[in-house]
């Protein structure tokens, strides 16, 4: 028994590890595509030489995060069929259709494409080549769908029947319909685009801010924050709605994120407490906001949220003996970090905007310094919506079908995957530490040289070298 727990804590901890590392690679992908595609798509409509400097100078970043990223998402699939075999083969029918979706349709669309982008400037048609950028774009957003589309089923099953004690499915159109997937992978979008614009802003900044050519990168900073503001605006009301889906299909999630442990009609959102564990059902709240739990969980002012101790005895009595309450720890801290970290990105892109408007954006050195150190609260967002989003499942690792300890394969021995772990931290950490060091050479490196005036049909290497 002791071995079994050792060998569920560590595969968890282990695919805990390498998905957060992955999913801090993949709304950069996502973003910086979009980005580079509106560039490239800015020089191929004005011809202006600016926005083709900046396609290169930002496709070589988006290209550097594409092959490191890459490299961390393949052990994930690897990882259930090695740690998660129970799972895999009760669930693999299911999950494993999404997936095979990813690699076989939005991965190859993504790769051919950034191979025909990267390659054809001097022998694609001018139009033809910029379809292959927005097809790149179209592709990571594709790829994240199928991914979404499988952890959302996970999330709230759908679309099968049970037979043999086995889930089948039957209505592959429902698992693309889940309302969980539908606004989850909404979200992710926003993030996305959250990101991306928030790691140009903060390149640009640094540019401008360090004596950087204010002609071009006052042009990258300005297209940064008109993506930014809307696209934060719209991660925070689809992560609403999403709340209230999950509150419908998910409320221990929900009442987690609170610590609300007795049912409650209103329900107020505390800004912070001291203490609230599992451990301690009487959290000192600092600073309520009445009906605010009731409007994030319900969409209504007086919205009834269902507390975590009559869900322990409603799920004992539906599932049996058990203990079904997720790390409250995790998740109301969780939520608040994505909340807050949200607030400021929102701020922060405000300010820029007002400084854009006043014709101070590339003078002002503060704005320019906080915009440098800003890029690092996208990623504290994404991270902790992620602990929010998984840890808040727990103990399922299919919510209502299989729990996370029944998941395990019975046959890899605790010792192999503890030195799976210690491999994964040091590989992990080596890439982390590859894709960093690339991306802030890159991006402090001055950009590609304007063409000369006769110069200009020129071949166009894609990236700066």
């Amino acid at each position: 028994m002791i071995g079994t727990v050792a060998n569920i804590d560590l595969a968890r901890w282990q695919f805990a590890f390498t998905t957060i590392n992955h999913f801090l690679f993949v709304p950069v992908t996502i973003g910086l595509a979009f980005l580079t595609a509106l560039l490239q798509t800015a020089w191929y409509r004005s011809g202006r030489d600016e926005y083709l400097r900046l396609t290169r100078f930002f496709g070589t970043l988006l290209v550097i995060n594409i092959a490191i990223g890459v490299v961390t998402g393949l052990v994930q699939e690897f990882e259930f069929g090695m740690n998660w075999g129970a799972y895999s083969r009760l669930v693999g029918n299911i999950f494993g259709a999404p997936l095979a979706m990813e690699g076989l349709g939005a991965f190859f669309l993504e790769s051919t494409f950034l191979g025909l982008w990267l390659f054809g400037w001097d022998k694609l048609p001018r139009r033809v080549h910029l379809l292959t950028i927005w097809a790149v774009c179209a592709g990571s957003a594709l790829s994240a769908a199928f991914i979404m589309a499988a952890n959302s089923w996970m999330q709230h099953p759908v679309g099968y029947v049970m037979t043999n004690g086995k889930p089948v499915l039957t209505d592959i159109w429902a698992v693309f319909t889940n309302p969980v997937f539908v606004w989850g992978y909404a979200k992710v979008l926003f993030a996305a685009l959250v990101t991306g614009a928030a790691i140009m802003l903060a390149v640009s900044a640094w540019q401008l801010r360090h004596g950087g050519e204010a002609g071009v990168f006052s042009r990258s900073a300005r297209l940064s924050l008109v993506v930014l503001v809307p696209a934060i605006l719209f991660a925070m009301l689809v992560g609403d709605e999403l709340g209230v889906i999950e509150a419908k299909y998910q409320p221990m999630k929900i009442a987690a994120a609170e610590a609300q442990w007795t049912t409650c009609q209103p329900c107020s959102f505390s800004l912070f407490q001291i203490g609230g564990g599992n451990n301690d059902q009487t959290p000192t709240q600092i600073i309520e906001i009445p009906h605010l739990l009731s409007l994030l969980a319900t969409n209504h002012w007086n919205g009834q949220v269902v507390g975590l101790n009559p869900l322990q005895a409603q799920y004992s009595q539906q599932f049996g003996p058990g203990y079904y309450v997720p790390n409250v720890f995790i998740q109301y801290w969780s939520m608040r970090i994505m909340a807050y970290t949200g607030v400021l990105v929102l701020l922060i892109a405000l300010w820029g905007l007002w400084l854009v408007h006043r014709k101070k954006l590339t003078t002002s050195r503060l704005f320019l310094r906080v915009a440098i150190w800003a890029a690092i609260l996208p990623f504290a967002m994404n991270t902790a919506g992620w602990l929010l989003t998984e840890s808040g499942r727990q103990p399922w690792i299919v919510q209502g079908i299989m729990l996370t300890k029944n998941g395990i394969s019975p046959t890899v021995s605790t010792t192999e995957i503890a030195i799976s772990l210690v491999f994964f931290i040091l590989l992990y950490g080596t890439l982390g530490t590859v894709d960093f060091l690339l991306m802030l050479r890159y991006s402090r490196a001055k950009p590609p040289p304007p063409r000369a005036a006769d110069d200009t049909d020129a071949p166009v290497p894609a990236v700066q070298y």
